[in-house]
């Protein structure tokens, strides 16, 4: 039998080859041009950073299918999951494909708002599975607040 987390983690890692496939070359390239802010000095950090944040948040998902599984409410609570994770997922390819900085600062600002919408959301639930999103909710205005000093120094790709 299949479990609950080898799904929750099945969709959470499919999502991220998938839409992590949707970046370009041409892409990629003219983001490693860009200029960084000079406190920017962990950014060889911050794929670790992000898997720590999507396993917390994976976790997170099944503590709260475990509690009710497969009641409406908690499809609805997965489908909030989902739509942090493509929204979150979304930033790299997104901001590539349209080469513009400004498209990282609005997805990430739309991920921390989501995340504190589904953190509210979870909390009457699972104290723990609101407690494994606040990774995302502390690391999230920092990576947004960096795109966004990226894009100052870089106002021609804003």
């Amino acid at each position: 039998m299949i479990k609950s987390w080898m799904v929750i983690g099945g969709v959470a890692i499919g999502l991220a080859i998938a839409l992590g496939g949707l970046s370009t070359r041409r892409g990629s390239q003219w983001f490693r041009r860009l200029r960084r802010p000079s406190w920017l000095t962990f950014e060889r950090a911050i794929p670790l950073i992000w898997i720590t944040i999507f396993i917390c948040g994976a976790w997170s998902a099944y503590v709260v299918w475990e509690q009710n599984p497969g009641t409406p409410q908690t499809w609805w609570l997965m489908a909030f999951y989902l739509v942090l994770e493509i929204v979150t997922l979304a930033y790299t390819p997104m901001m590539l494909w349209l080469r513009r900085i400004n498209a990282g600062v609005v997805i990430g600002g739309a991920g921390f708002l989501i995340a504190i919408g589904l953190a509210l959301t979870v909390f009457p639930v699972s104290q723990l599975a609101m407690f494994l999103l606040i990774p995302y909710l502390l690391w999230s205005p920092i990576g947004t607040y960096t795109t966004w000093a990226m894009s100052q120094l870089n106002p021609l790709d804003q």
